[in-house]
């Protein structure tokens, strides 16, 4: 990772915070805005100095709406928009407010829990949290589905090239592009599928975690829909949750990328279907009740942001 990047290539923690905050309308937000821009940078410097095997850090994400509102620098970051649904035949992937989201992650719950925190006693006062998702490691790094999720994430150097914005858009080179769908999955549906109709579903083998041959993979499985090339790929950094008495179990999507119009082709894949109409069984027991996309600045940006 750039230095000066926030920490959007890192792999997977054992514990993670997600929260979407909307402000208040009729306030005045940029005073409370610069001050949690000075506690994000002082908290990912704490957790580095107090704790450098655990892995923490907090990154955060500005939407669309909250940039202009916010009268950070124009022009907005090429791809930077409302996300816009993609309605297929039978899914539809909705499109939902965020004005800021926070991604926290360490191998400590406490430390999640402090940032969280700090960052509610900051926001409180001018916005709203609209989801607060406590994500666990399952096994393996398995979904609640029970099948590895991550597989097909860059390794090495390629997870910065595939999840910062280079030359294309200089002025905002090393942020990235964040987009976040919260999923609820049909647990009961799911668990009626025996171990090899589950494995035609996602288009690997459930124990070993390989991928199964073209010639076996159905052209509607997860695996054959959601990787659209060698060339474009996202750093992936999903998380399971869940909560047993509701039944609300599920999967939190979160995609970094060098471009949104990455993402953008996976979920047309997926909901409209390639070709048209053949869409992403998952969809079938995967229900996406979120979707929003923010601009992941650097520190420098941030800097920048404190001094206008």
């Amino acid at each position: 990772m750039k230095p000066d990047s926030q920490n959007v290539t890192d792999y997977t923690n054992s514990n993670t915070i997600f929260m979407v905050w909307n402000f208040k309308d009729n306030l005045e937000i940029r005073e409370v805005f610069n001050m949690l821009c000075k506690l994000l940078i002082n908290l990912n410097n704490s957790a580095n100095v107090r704790f450098p095997v655990s892995r923490a850090s907090c990154v955060m994400g500005i939407g669309h709406d909250a940039w202009l509102r916010l009268q950070l620098p124009v022009p907005l970051p090429k791809e930077l928009a409302n996300f816009v649904p993609i309605a297929g035949g039978k899914h539809t992937a909705v499109s939902t407010k965020g004005d800021l989201h926070f991604h926290i992650r360490a191998d400590n719950t406490s430390i999640c829990y402090d940032m969280a925190s700090a960052i509610s006693d900051v926001l409180s006062a001018v916005a709203v949290s609209t989801e607060e998702i406590h994500g666990f490691r399952y096994w393996d790094s398995r979904s609640i589905l029970g099948f590895v999720d991550g597989t097909e994430n860059p390794q090495g150097p390629d997870r910065e090239l595939f999840s910062m914005i280079g030359d294309d858009d200089v002025v905002y080179k090393g942020g990235s592009y964040l987009f976040v769908q919260k999923y609820i999955h049909n647990l009961t549906g799911w668990k009626e599928l025996s171990a090899e109709q589950q494995e035609k579903v996602i288009g690997r083998y459930k124990a070993n975690d390989i991928e199964m041959a073209d010639d076996i993979k159905p052209a509607n499985s997860h695996i054959a829909l959601a990787n659209v090339g060698d060339e474009l790929k996202i750093v992936r950094d999903n998380m399971p949750f869940g909560n047993m008495s509701t039944n609300q179990m599920g999967t939190y999507f979160i995609a970094y990328a060098s471009t949104f119009g990455t993402v953008q082709k996976m979920l047309n894949n997926m909901f409209i279907g390639l070709p048209v109409g053949n869409y992403d069984r998952i969809l079938d027991f995967s229900t996406p009740k979120t979707g929003s996309l923010y601009f992941v600045p650097t520190f420098n940006m941030i800097d920048d942001f404190l001094s206008d």
